[in-house]
Formats: C-alpha cells, sequence, structure tokens
C-alpha cells in the first residue's frame, strides 16, 4: 500500500487529474493537502471529488498549516481538528518546530529543514517527536524543484534526518507535495530516489505505514487513548 499525504489540492478539475495520475502510477491512497486558507471551502469538494474518484483511488484531506504565530497554530487545530484525517504544520522556525513536537494534536511537522541551513531537528526535538508520535515529514518535490547547493544541503538535511531516526525512530513519512502530474512519480522511482538519498526498503515501507496509521488513528481519534490503544465500548 502505497500513501502520499501531500498532494496539493486545487480546483476539483485539477484534483481529479491528480488522483488519476496518481492512480495510474500506483498509488494507493493520497490526502489532498490545503493551507487554513482553502481548506474549509477544499471541504465542500468532497462528494464530488468521491463521486468521480470511487472506483479510482483512496483520498482524504490534509490542512498544512503555514503560520509562524503559535497562537494561530493551536487555534486552526483545535478548529480543524475533527475535519481533517492529517493536520501537518509547516516547519523551518525553530519555535514552530518545537510546538508542534511537544504537543499531541498535530499529526506532521512537515520540512523542519525549510529556509535553514540546518535540518531544524536536533536530539531534543527528535525524543519528543517520539515522545508524542509526531510524524516527520520529508517532501520529494523539495529536491525535485532545487538546483546545485541549494538542492545539495536540502539532501544533506534529509541525511541529517535519517541518521537522528535511526537512533530515536520517531514517526517518519515520505511524501511527493506534487502541485501537478509532472510532478507525479511513479511508486517505484518514488522508492528509488529516497533509497538513493539513503533509506533502506524496509524504512520507506515503514514511511508509508506511518502514513496509513495517521488516518486510522484519526479516523477513530474520539475513542482513541494513544496509537495503537482505543477505548471499546462496552455494550453489555
Amino acid at each position: 500500500m502505497f500513501f502520499d499525504l501531500n498532494i496539493r489540492g486545487s480546483g476539483f478539475e485539477d484534483n481529479v487529474q491528480l488522483a488519476n495520475e496518481a492512480s495510474r502510477y500506483g498509488w494507493s491512497h493520497i490526502n489532498f493537502s490545503y493551507n487554513q486558507d482553502d481548506f474549509k471551502e477544499a471541504l465542500e469538494l468532497r462528494k464530488d471529488l468521491e463521486n468521480n474518484l470511487h472506483d479510482v483511488i483512496d483520498f482524504d484531506y490534509t490542512l498544512e498549516i503555514k503560520s509562524t504565530n503559535i497562537n494561530e497554530i493551536r487555534k486552526l487545530t483545535n478548529k480543524f481538528r475533527s475535519k481533517a484525517s492529517c493536520i501537518s504544520v509547516v516547519g523551518g522556525d525553530l519555535k514552530v518546530n518545537r510546538l508542534v513536537v511537544e504537543g499531541m494534536r498535530v499529526d506532521v511537522l512537515s520540512r523542519p529543514y525549510l529556509r535553514r541551513y540546518d535540518s531544524g531537528l536536533n536530539h531534543v526535538l527528535a525524543k519528543e517527536a517520539l515522545n508524542n508520535n509526531v510524524a516527520i515529514e520529508l517532501c520529494f518535490k523539495d529536491v525535485l524543484r532545487s538546483y546545485l547547493s541549494h538542492r545539495s544541503k536540502i539532501l544533506s538535511n534529509f541525511k541529517d534526518i535519517y541518521t537522528l531516526y535511526r537512533k530515536f525512530d520517531f514517526p517518519l513519512i515520505l511524501s511527493s507535495r506534487a502541485d501537478s502530474v509532472f510532478d507525479i512519480r511513479t511508486t517505484q522511482d518514488f522508492i528509488s530516489f529516497f533509497k538513493q538519498t539513503g533509506l533502506n526498503d524496509v524504512e520507506i515501507a515503514k514511511s508509508f505505514e506511518t502514513s496509513k496509521d495517521i488516518l486510522e488513528f484519526n479516523k477513530n481519534r474520539d475513542k482513541m487513548i494513544f496509537r495503537g490503544v482505543r477505548r471499546v465500548d462496552d455494550e453489555a
């Protein structure tokens, strides 16, 4: 099962095109991601998308919060928590990186390395991500759309995150962050790329399983004590 929780959502026709291309390239499930300004309106497309994609590919929505305002991030998380199958926060700012991994209401810290010379993670934050089960997201498009020294720096940041990942075993997810059909790759090309950056087959497979776990947890969030432990109502 191949999961991509960050395909950039837009209008109805573009979403249908992206979903069909992802299905053709072997993906099992995609999440259309929208920022806080567009997420509510995007939810109105769900029914029409379900009617068009029910026999094509499974899909859902990711709220991708872009803000350096701590209070705004908390407010948006509380507002949309029950409406999003995944909530991620775009990282890069150290105070944002720290806030996200220290809380359990957000699922994903996306791109902690964004616009940084370092990876945006250290031993302390890696431990917090593990303790609070917050996934760290690495995006293929960050490499695809970069060049020369910038691309080299991103790849170096990936490798630094891999080192922390192997030491602390926090959740890790991989996504395309595709916003057009030209950004989507086959699942085998996607796997081959991340293998070239330093991950092995087991680690890549585990990242897809982590994405699946996030969706399953949030589907039953009101009954979940923590991931893997769900409250069962006694009907007797």
